[in-house]
C-alpha cells in the first residue's frame, strides 16, 4: 500500500468510526493527552491564519461547577442567546435528516415519538455535558464575523478527529452556545468573542445504549455535482 493509500485509509477510519458521545464515564483525560489534542487541531487551515479560535477547557472541579450553573440556566432562561443566529428553519431534506437522527437517538434509547417528557429530559442532558468529565469552550473574534466562524467550525472538525485517534470520545454542542450570556459570565469572556459551540468530551461509557446510535451520511452523488 502507498504512503497516500495508507494516509486516506487512516482518515477514512477516523471518520467512520467517530461519533458524537452522548455518555461518559467519569474517568479523566490525562492532561499530555488532552495537549496533543489540542496541538494536532491547532494544525487546522483558517483564511489568512487567522486562527479565529480561542478555546477554554474544563477539568475537575470547574467542569462541575459550570455543569451545574449551565443546567440551572437552562431551566430559568426562557429565551436563546445564541451569539450567532441558529438556522431560520429547516425544510426539504435537511427537515428529514434531522428527523431521521432524531429518531434513531429515541429508538437507541427507547423512547416513544409521542413521549415528549423523555425527549425533553434527553434534550436537557445537553447542559450536564452528558456527563463529561471535560468541556472545551469553542469562541471566534466577533469582527472575523462569518468566515471567523468558518474557521472555528473546521478547527472543531479537526478537534474529532485528533479526540478519535488518541481513544477519546467527544460530541460538538450547539445547546450550550444558546446559554452564550452564563457562558461569557462564567469564564469571564469578553464581548469581542463569539460563543460557537462547546466540545465535551472524556471516555465514552460503552455500556449505555444511547452510544449505539449512529446517524447516515449521503452519498457523494447527492452532495457533489462534479462538471
Amino acid at each position: 500500500m502507498t504512503n497516500t493509500a495508507i494516509k486516506l485509509q487512516a482518515l477514512a477510519e477516523l471518520l467512520n468510526d467517530r461519533y458524537s458521545c452522548r455518555a461518559f464515564t467519569d474517568q479523566p483525560v490525562p492532561e499530555a493527552d488532552m495537549r496533543e489534542m489540542f496541538a494536532v487541531a491547532q494544525r487546522t487551515p483558517s483564511w489568512c491564519n487567522s486562527q479565529a479560535w480561542q478555546v477554554v477547557v474544563t477539568s475537575g472541579e470547574t467542569t462541575d461547577k459550570f455543569r451545574a450553573g449551565l443546567r440551572q440556566d437552562a431551566a430559568n432562561t426562557p429565551s436563546d442567546t445564541y451569539d450567532i443566529p441558529g438556522p431560520e428553519k429547516y425544510t426539504g431534506v435537511y427537515q428529514e435528516r434531522r428527523r431521521g437522527a432524531g429518531f434513531g437517538l429515541y429508538g437507541a434509547l427507547g423512547i416513544a415519538r409521542d413521549d415528549y417528557d423523555a425527549r425533553n429530559a434527553q434534550m436537557a442532558l445537553n447542559f450536564d455535558l452528558f456527563g463529561a468529565p471535560h468541556t472545551a469552550i469553542i469562541t471566534s473574534d466577533k469582527l472575523l464575523g462569518t468566515y471567523g466562524a468558518v474557521d472555528c467550525g473546521a478547527y472543531v472538525s479537526t478537534l474529532l478527529l485528533a479526540a478519535e485517534s488518541l481513544g477519546i470520545a467527544a460530541i460538538p454542542q450547539a445547546a450550550v452556545a444558546r446559554q452564550s450570556k452564563f457562558v461569557r459570565e462564567f469564564f469571564d469572556i469578553g464581548d469581542d468573542r463569539l460563543v460557537v459551540c462547546a466540545v465535551s468530551f472524556g471516555y465514552a461509557d460503552h455500556e449505555h445504549p444511547v452510544n449505539s446510535f449512529r446517524t447516515d451520511r449521503a452519498s457523494v452523488d447527492e452532495a457533489v455535482d462534479f462538471r
